[in-house]
C-alpha cells in the first residue's frame, strides 16, 4: 500500500511490504521493508540532514528512532527531482505503524526546515485456508 504527502514543497511517498522470509511469528519478530520516494516540488535544492521516526506497535510499544541522513547518506535533491530508498522495521506484533520527519536544509539560503514523513501502517498479510 502506497501512502504519501506533501510539506514544505517536499512530497514523501512510503511503501510497505511485509518480509515473510525474515520474519519469525512464533519468536514474535516480523519484518516489513519500506521503499520511499522524496520528491523535491521547490525551486531550489534540498539536503536531508536528519531523520526521525516514531514507531507504534499493536502490543503497545513504541520507539522513536532518530539518526543522520537515511541508510548511512546525507541525499542533496534537486529542484524538480527526487530521492529513493528502501529500509526496513521490526515489529513485535502483526500490525504497526509509522510516521515521522525529516530534517532538510535549503542549500540556497541554509536554512533548515522540517519535512513530515506520513504515519503508514504495517499489516501481515491474512493467510487464509
Amino acid at each position: 500500500s502506497m501512502t504519501s504527502m506533501i510539506s514544505e514543497g517536499i512530497k514523501v511517498s512510503v511503501e510497505t511490504t511485509y518480509q515473510p522470509d525474515f520474519s519469525n511469528p512464533l519468536q514474535s519478530e516480523f519484518v516489513f521493508s519500506y521503499h520511499i520516494t522524496i520528491e523535491n516540488h521547490n525551486a531550489f535544492p534540498v539536503k536531508l540532514h536528519r531523520r526521525h521516526w516514531y514507531i507504534f506497535d499493536s502490543d503497545a510499544t513504541f520507539r522513536e528512532v532518530e539518526g543522520e541522513g537515511v541508510v548511512g547518506v546525507q541525499p542533496t535533491i534537486l529542484p524538480g527531482k527526487s530521492y529513493e530508498y528502501t529500509s526496513s522495521c521490526n515489529l513485535n506484533s502483526e500490525i504497526g505503524k509509522m510516521n515521522g520527519h525529516y530534517e532538510m536544509e535549503n542549500l540556497f539560503n541554509k536554512k533548515f526546515f522540517f519535512v513530515d514523513i506520513p504515519a503508514f501502517e504495517m499489516i501481515v498479510p491474512f493467510k487464509g485456508n
